[in-house]
């Protein structure tokens, strides 16, 4: 067995299985059970040192017991060593429980009477392999109709039904816990009721308001509450800028990834919900001032009907 297994095979093997008996019977999600549980990863790491040391030891007791034997002692043990897989002593005793077979020297034994031009046969019997398979598909076959035709358990047509239920309340499950549509720039809409709105603050709170405050007057961040913007206004400005993140300053990094354009698209809702709120305490304005396309101007010329002339 070590000829036809090596030390430099054997150690990757028993390492392979047992790596793999760790990770299918351990439930580590969707990482590897050696990441996720680091005591996992000590154990692989001690287990193949201990392998590894196992193999040199057994290879110098090896040595040292080649080296005590007689001359006689070491050529019976190469004779052993000389012999290949299949004409080992117990592969050949397995080969003959499993057939049954006779030897050359017994063929008259099991010679039958009949010739054939000259052409004799040889009552062999059945390899018990075979016969015992052969009884195994019998009483698979029983219990099979019995089940499934005289106790009328569930049809193949049956079971097929019920995979294909669970697989699509599986389906669904996944639907639920699968990223939303994405919210692109070009999409993004202004969101105004209160569930949302709700949502957007929770997430602010968390997450903005240390730089640009609870009530969003800003401590290191800018003002949110008044009509000036650094990287524009509206929602679609709002939204890219929470999404992206800010070129010009690193401190505002980009949330799309972390939370999703669905909670990008409620947060910079709530933040232009905070507009006109004037909190107490807020910075001074930064940017520019912003007035959205569609929105009417508020400075419009006064029309004068010139067909009404003033009477004196």
């Amino acid at each position: 067995m070590k000829k036809l297994f090596p030390s430099y095979v054997r150690v990757p093997l028993i390492f392979a299985f047992v790596f793999g008996a760790l990770e299918y019977f351990i439930d580590s999600g969707d990482r590897p059970a050696f990441i996720k549980f680091p005591m996992v990863a000590l154990f692989l790491v001690v287990f193949l040192f201990l392998l590894v040391a196992i193999e040199i030891v057994v290879s110098a007791v090896d040595r040292v017991t080649y080296h005590m034997l007689t001359d006689e002692q070491r050529k019976q043990l190469e004779e052993a060593q000389s012999v290949s897989f299949a004409d080992s002593k117990w592969v050949q005793n397995l080969m003959k429980k499993m057939t049954r077979s006779k030897s050359i020297e017994q063929e008259a034994d099991v010679m039958l009477d009949h010739d054939y031009d000259g052409i004799k046969e040889l009552d062999n019997v059945l390899p018990p392999w075979w016969v015992n398979l052969f009884y195994a598909t019998i009483i698979f076959g029983v219990i099979y109709l019995v089940r499934f035709h005289v106790m009328d358990e569930y049809t193949q047509a049956q079971e097929y039904d019920q995979e294909v239920a669970a697989a699509n309340i599986e389906i669904e499950k996944n639907k639920l816990n699968s990223p939303k549509e994405e919210i692109t720039f070009d999409k993004v809409t202004l969101l105004t009721d209160a569930e949302s709105l709700a949502k957007g603050k929770e997430i602010y709170t968390n997450a903005c308001a240390a730089c640009h405050k609870a009530d969003g007057g800003g401590i290191v961040g800018p003002n949110l509450t008044d009509d000036h913007w650094i990287n524009g206004g509206g929602i679609k400005n709002v939204f890219k800028l929470i999404a992206e993140g800010s070129k010009n300053n690193p401190t505002m990094v980009g949330w799309a990834k972390t939370l999703g354009t669905k909670e990008v698209q409620k947060v910079a809702s709530y933040v232009l919900s905070l507009q006109g709120t004037k909190p107490a305490g807020a910075k001074a304005a930064e940017g520019e001032k912003w007035v959205e396309e569609a929105a009417p101007s508020t400075d419009a010329a006064t029309v004068t009907d010139s067909t009404k002339v003033a009477v004196k």
